[in-house]
């Protein structure tokens, strides 16, 4: 494998991957804050209905 073909590879796959990572590290803040924000809020509203739910937390986002 040449030099050319290595900087290719790193410039074709190299990059895409970065931006995704860097994308999901930075989405990762908001996705638990959403999660968190529905589950109070799932809450709320079977309290106000008198419905009995399940709170355990077996589908935490870690």
């Amino acid at each position: 494998m040449e030099i050319n073909d290595l900087v290719n590879l790193i410039a074709n796959v190299g990059f895409p991957v970065a931006t995704s990572a860097y994308l999901l590290i930075r989405l990762e803040k908001q996705i638990i804050g959403l999660t968190t924000s529905i589950n109070k809020l799932n809450i709320i509203i079977s309290t106000k209905l008198g419905v009995v739910i399940d709170t355990s937390d077996d589908n935490k986002v870690a």
